[in-house]
């Protein structure tokens, strides 16, 4: 019988489909957030990023006309599947929120506890 590991996260993760922006260095690109916690997240991108990368997220809420800027890391990475050309998926622990929008992106995370459409994940 398998033995189930115990959980090391420290928040829920809230599946929810976000538009993100990803920019590194002097390369930007779009990208969808799959599931998002207070402390980082995890979206599917068309390349490779550098393991422990810094990365700038502009990330999009259906609440709000401006994204939140994040600053992240990159912490865990894997191909989807084993095409050429098949897109990554990136695990992020976000370092820094713009303090103007802190607040905006938590009750944005609290309000979609409480809804019933979305399924948070332990």
């Amino acid at each position: 019988m398998k033995q189930k590991l115990p959980e090391r996260r420290r928040f829920v993760r809230i599946d929810t489909p976000l538009r993100v922006i990803v920019k590194t260095g002097d390369w930007a690109d779009e990208a969808i957030a799959r599931n998002i916690s207070p402390v980082g997240l995890r979206f599917e991108i068309g390349r490779e990023l550098k393991g422990l990368e810094k990365v700038v997220l502009s990330l999009y809420l259906p609440t709000i006309d401006d994204p939140i800027r994040l600053v992240g890391k990159v912490v865990w990475q894997s191909k989807v599947n084993l095409e050429d050309k098949a897109p990554y998926d990136i695990g992020m622990e976000i370092l820094d929120i713009d303090d103007r929008t802190k607040n905006v992106f938590l009750k944005y995370l609290c309000d979609l506890l409480y809804r019933s459409t979305y399924r948070a994940r332990v």
